[in-house]
């Protein structure tokens, strides 16, 4: 299969050379978010994690994420957002999801995520002011 080139460059260098000149993805020392050990599956599959979060405004809306993995998967599963209030302070989050595969009690992995969609360029592009991985156990509830 011949490979397409766009002003003499190939398009896989093409998006190369974009994604390099793309804004690094780094959090902002300025956020934090954390995980409780413990989040809870009730009997229609729907999964509850909870923790604190801190952050200060920025260009546009915040929001904490998370997402849970269980051992035997490589695939994350979304569970719910919330959104943030960031005035410097720290604050509960909770987020509560039907995973798009079943998840069971027992250990878990979560992720928690600050994520701000950062509009100083006009349009929106997501910028992380922190993240947190941290194993949790799933209790039924």
């Amino acid at each position: 299969m011949p490979v397409r080139t766009v002003l003499g460059v190939t398009t896989g260098a093409a998006l190369l050379l974009l994604a390099a000149s793309a804004p690094a993805a780094t959090a902002d020392p300025s956020g934090t978010v954390t995980v409780d050990p413990k989040g809870r599956v009730a009997p229609d599959g729907t999964v509850t994690l909870s923790g604190t979060y801190r952050c200060v405004h920025g260009s546009g809306p915040v929001f904490v994420s998370s997402s849970v993995k269980q051992a035997g998967s490589d695939t994350r599963h979304g569970v719910g957002g919330t959104r943030a209030v960031c005035d410097g302070t720290v604050h509960r989050w909770v987020n509560k999801g039907k995973p798009s595969a079943e998840v069971k009690p027992g250990a878990a992995e979560v992720e928690a995520t600050l994520l701000e969609l950062s509009s100083t360029s006009g349009m929106p592009l997501p910028r992380f002011q922190a993240a947190r991985q941290q194993e949790v156990d799933l209790t039924k509830g």
